[in-house]
């Protein structure tokens, strides 16, 4: 009567992880079998592979950035939510209103931008000169405005077409926000607005600068801003 072997024991034939009872039974039935003397082969050069792939990787050291995330901060600020708030309602009175035919998205989205969020790093700056790093890339590429979370660190207060017909988004995060155009090489930064006082701290209340970026976005735009099935759809396209 044949010995029944399954993948799972060839692997851990290979790997000489199988208990000294079943081994012996394994071993006779890939001595019998070519095939499975076939498969216990190349699971032995994908392992020798992966290990000689990985190998330099272990040996490197945990990044500082990284390890500072683990290490407890001493300089914790509390934010004054309420001078805050008194400030960005006066920053709204003193600036003129130049997008009422956007007021509602722009609205929801600056009321939402008020959640408080946890420095992790600088999602605006990547490889690219120029162009939205890889977190904010992200972000850009799947972010809704209608289905983002309140609590998210970077947000997306809208998007619309510009007038040599790209996509432009605008965003606001804990390192700044800004508004990025897609081209053929990924999102390219066209306006960038520095986080201010508070980017320095652990917490920020955002949306002090989101006025200025809407008002921008308007003077970019060849029309009003997506809704959300238009937005969707552009999402589908890639943003193309």
């Amino acid at each position: 009567m044949s010995t029944r072997v399954t993948p799972e024991e060839i692997a851990a034939f290979a790997d000489g992880e199988l208990p000294a009872g079943r081994e012996a039974a394994i071993r006779e039935a890939i001595a019998a079998d070519p095939e499975l003397a076939k498969q216990v082969q190349r699971h032995r050069a994908l392992a020798a592979r992966l290990s000689q792939h990985y190998a330099p990787v272990l040996e490197e050291g945990v990044p500082d950035r990284l390890t500072d995330l683990l290490t407890a901060r001493k300089d914790k600020t509390v934010v004054d939510f309420a001078a805050a708030r008194q400030k960005q309602e006066a920053q709204k009175r003193e600036a003129p209103s130049r997008h009422p035919h956007w007021g509602w998205i722009a609205g929801p989205a600056l009321a939402a931008s008020l959640a408080i969020a946890v420095i992790l790093g600088d999602t605006n700056t990547g490889p690219g000169a120029g162009y939205a790093g890889p977190q904010l890339a992200a972000v850009l590429d799947d972010q809704l405005v209608a289905e983002q979370s309140s609590a998210a660190e970077t947000r997306v207060l809208l998007s619309f077409e510009d007038k040599g017909g790209q996509f432009c988004r605008a965003y606001s995060g804990v390192s700044g926000g800004g508004i990025a155009c897609r081209d053929d090489e990924g999102w390219r930064i066209e306006s960038r607005s520095e986080g201010g006082e508070a980017a320095s701290t652990d917490f920020r209340m955002a949306g002090a600068d989101d006025g200025a970026i809407l008002a921008e976005a308007q003077d970019m735009a060849t029309g009003p801003a997506l809704d959300a099935a238009a937005e969707q759809a552009a999402r589908e396209r890639g943003w193309r």
